[in-house]
This record gives structure tokens, C-alpha cells and sequence, in this order.
């Protein structure tokens, strides 16, 4: 089930033209950017993000002009692990699994769990209580099993379906923003 959803929807934004991807990203930031949680969160994480995903390069410029920590994650395949690590123009990169770029772990400074104020997490498609269906690895639900801070998904709403077969292990975002607004979760209590 949780694979067919995935095919779905990545289909669904293969279908988007440019110009709409775009328009549509363009007012997700917008309104991303007018959360309290944005403007008050001093250090965030998120992915480089590639292909149809909402693109990750304009909240990383953002928040560097406002003097934000920005952290990206290597996932260390083995393990199963994944350690966010400051990301800053000066960082050295390099290529991973699925066509990922990470932080290099040898010469990057990693970030403490609860030093990271607000987690966006990616995903493919996202229900109203902030359910998610990843890219398959699973290291997201492992990683935010003890996070503190707030988590957040952005996408636009192709992205959104009524209902993610979630399981035990599974955590929902507190809340999800798209080009249509910012939904909270109905789980979330601050």
C-alpha cells in the first residue's frame, strides 16, 4: 500500500509542469516563512533536496540571511544511523546512496539533537495528522523518536492524501505547509 501511495504521487509531480511546480513552491515559502516556528527557530534541519522536491535551496539562503545554523544529515547506511551536521557555503559535500548529497562526516561539525529548534522532514506524501510516507529508508522515524523540537513537512498539496497506513513505529510531523497553507496536525500539543 504504502509503495503504490508513493508511485502515485511521485507521478503526480512528474505530471506538474515547471512553471506550476514553481508558482506553488514559491507561496509554500511564503507562508512557511510567516510561521512563529521559522522565525523563532535559530538552528534548522533539513535535506538537499533534488529531482520534484520542494526545493530546499531557498530556506537554506533564508535562513543564512537571518543568521540561522543550518543542518543536513549523512546517513550512515550500515548503522542504519544519521548525525546532522552544520552546513554552511564552506562545506565540503560529497555524493551518497540514491544520488544524495551529504556532509562529509571527516571534516563537518555535528549537531546535537537538541540543538535543532525546527526539523523539516522530508517525505513523498503527508495525511491531516501529519503521517508521512518517506523514501523508504526509515531513518527519519528513527531519528525522531527522542527529537524535541518541532517537525515539519513541506509539499504541495498533490502531495497531501486523506490517509497514510501508518504504523507503530511511524511519527507524525506537527505540522504540514503547502502551497495552500500551514495544516497542524491534530496530534500536536505544544
Amino acid at each position: 500500500m504504502k509503495k503504490e501511495l508513493r508511485l502515485q504521487t511521485l507521478a503526480r509531480l512528474d505530471e506538474m509542469s515547471t512553471e506550476t511546480f514553481e508558482q506553488s513552491a514559491s507561496l509554500l515559502f511564503e507562508h512557511l516563512f510567516q510561521l512563529p516556528d521559522w522565525k523563532q527557530a535559530e538552528t534548522i534541519a533539513l535535506t538537499m533536496s533534488r529531482g520534484k522536491e520542494v526545493p530546499t535551496r531557498p530556506l537554506i539562503e533564508s535562513a543564512w540571511q537571518v543568521g540561522k545554523t543550518v543542518c543536513v544529515p549523512t546517513c550512515f547506511p550500515k548503522t542504519k544511523d544519521m548525525t546532522f551536521y552544520e552546513y554552511t557555503p564552506e562545506t565540503k559535500m560529497k555524493s551518497s546512496y540514491f544520488g544524495l548529497t551529504e556532509p562529509d562526516p571527516e571534516t563537518s561539525i555535528a549537531i546535537d539533537k537538541a540543538a535543532i529548534d525546527l526539523m523539516i522532514v522530508p517525505g513523498v506524501c503527508f495525511d491531516q495528522q501529519g503521517y508521512r510516507i518517506g523514501y523508504g529508508g526509515g531513518y527519519y522515524d528513527r531519528y525522531l523518536v527522542d527529537y524535541p523540537g518541532v517537525t515539519l513537512a513541506v509539499c504541495l498539496s498533490v502531495q497531501q492524501i486523506k490517509q497514510v497506513p501508518a504504523e507503530k513505529h511511524d511519527l507524525p510531523v506537527s505540522m504540514v505547509v503547502s502551497e495552500k497553507g500551514v495544516q497542524v496536525s491534530s496530534l500536536y500539543h505544544k
